[in-house]
């Protein structure tokens, strides 16, 4: 006898439907599953097996063949165990159900517990899309699939349990989606902790409101690391597609908070300086997201940023100016989405102290020079703010005044990204870091005395191409800011004071 049940697949940030189909006939006792499955899906048999025994259901002794359509597509993950089993059951005439219109989605433990799974959000929106009207889910996955609306989501805890549901005796109710004010959000630091660095503040304001990248140079202590941490406090609020962007993301990764149904402030992701390329662009036979891309839509901090390989530091180029990662593999190539706000931190030499005003740097002229020459040209040009961030004095940190806290420094980026949003209305731009070149020209006009100190600076410090378009931009922010339709030699000017590498600050000083 042939039944058949349904579940989902992930590929990429994609999703698709998979038929599974059970065949039970006269033959000797055997379990193939076939379709292209990898060694977890392989595992299902047993899992499956051993669930149903205890659990108190009979296992077919019979030749069992179940298929996993499409056969084309490679099926990864422990996720059909539970469609599995549903198909079994049908096909072994326990349970008599009409479950075409459902899709199941599960890990079983050998004792028929569902365990929760990964992508349960992508394949609840995919099950949508393609016309099912349920979705049954673990228990622990169901504040995941609450969230796309036109589906009816039942969240499981075991096989028994499910089994009572269709026979009609206990019933499992369909999930609610977890308020807001209940979900597992914690609380983001807050400028107003920060002591003095009123000059560094001021720059990752302009950072915040036009999107843009940063490198923070100061010596050790000086509160780089602090003041990076602190960042997505200022930052603008998620739109609605953002959020499930993002979500879907840290969904397939498996790095959704428990209890968390969708991730409403925006990521901040630290990973060490030791983290390889593939830990930061994504990978495996098929690759699954990488920290770039789970900061995507926030912050990707890199402390100490000539501390990371130089092989790590080149693949961030692509990702920097595409905006998305882009993975090749035998099977195919997948795409994600890597929208960032990358901010790294250094410090001036291998001891930290160079320029120092108390504390005498230990390292030689060469070894200064080797230290930042880690830092590849084409990677500095992609970032827009060199910010220096010199070491606080002790009237500073033993001030009682209280600092200028998240929330007012937000409400001036939420008016400068306000202007920024009505400028890009009907186009695929978000922020002025990610103005096209065609567009340049026409969003950033200078006034005539400020394009004359712009082609000053230009001339002076040797700038690339690539600079000059960076300094506009941040220029563009600097006047969205000051609620300026032209940009002036003000903005410009300060714009420039954010090139320290470029203006070859500690060359000069050897």
């Amino acid at each position: 006898m042939v039944s058949r049940s349904y579940s989902m697949g992930l590929y990429g940030l994609d999703s698709f439907t998979v038929a599974v189909e059970a065949d039970i006939s006269v033959g000797l006792p055997g379990f193939d599953v076939v379709g292209l499955p990898d060694a977890a899906v392989r595992e299902s048999r047993d899992r499956v097996r051993s669930a149903m025994k205890n659990c108190g259901f009979q296992f077919p002794v019979h030749k069992i063949t179940v298929n996993l359509g499409p056969a084309d597509k490679r099926k990864e993950g422990p996720i059909y165990d539970l469609p599995l089993f549903v198909a079994l059951m049908k096909a072994s005439g326990q349970l008599d159900a009409g479950v075409e219109d459902s899709v199941f989605i599960g890990e079983l433990s050998l004792t028929g517990e569902v365990r929760p799974v990964k992508g349960v959000l992508p394949m609840a929106i995919k099950a949508k899309e393609a016309g099912f009207q349920k979705l049954y889910v673990p228990e622990a996955n169901s504040a995941e699939g609450v969230v796309v609306e036109g589906i009816s989501v039942y969240p499981v805890r075991d096989l028994p349990t499910l089994m009572r549901h269709f026979a009609g005796g206990e019933e499992i109710l369909p999930a609610s989606e977890v308020p807001a004010s209940r979900q597992n959000h914690p609380p983001l630091p807050d400028f107003s902790e920060v002591r003095g660095q009123n000059e560094a503040k001021r720059a990752l304001e302009i950072a915040a409101a036009g999107g843009h990248n940063v490198l923070l140079i100061g010596p050790p202590g000086s509160g780089k690391s602090m003041l990076a941490k602190r960042i997505p406090s200022i930052l603008p609020d998620m739109t609605f597609a953002e959020t499930i962007e993002t979500t879907k993301i840290h969904s397939i990764a498996g790095t959704l908070p428990d209890g968390v149904s969708l991730i409403t402030s925006r990521p901040f992701r630290s990973p060490h300086h030791t983290v390889s390329p593939a830990g930061l662009s994504g990978g495996g036979n098929v690759p699954h997201p990488g920290e770039i891309s789970l900061a995507h839509n926030g912050v990707l901090f890199l402390d100490e940023l000539p501390e990371f390989s130089r092989g790590a530091m080149e693949v961030l180029r692509q990702p920097i100016e595409d905006g998305k990662v882009t993975i090749s593999r035998v099977n195919g190539t997948i795409s994600y989405p890597s929208a960032v706000m990358l901010v790294a931190a250094m410090n001036p030499c291998p001891c930290g102290y160079f320029g120092h005003p108390t504390k005498p740097c230990t390292c030689s002229s060469g070894a200064v020079s080797r230290y930042l020459s880690r830092v590849s040209g084409p990677l500095l040009d992609r970032l827009d703010l060199h910010i220096e961030v010199p070491p606080v004095e002790f009237d500073e940190i033993s001030s009682r005044e209280k600092a200028e806290s998240s929330a007012v420094i937000k409400e001036r980026v939420n008016s400068a990204r306000k202007l920024q949003n009505e400028r890009f209305k009907g186009t695929a731009v978000t922020c002025n870091a990610r103005i096209t070149p065609d567009m340049l020209q026409e969003v950033c006009r200078l006034s005539e005395p400020g394009r004359e100190l712009l082609k000053k600076a230009f001339e002076k410090l040797g700038l690339s191409a690539r600079a000059y378009d960076r300094i506009l931009k941040v220029s563009r922010t600097i006047a969205d800011l000051d609620q300026s339709e032209e940009i002036e030699p003000r903005h410009v000017a300060e714009a420039v004071q954010y090139r320290s590498l470029d203006r070859k600050y500690w060359t000069k000083e050897l």
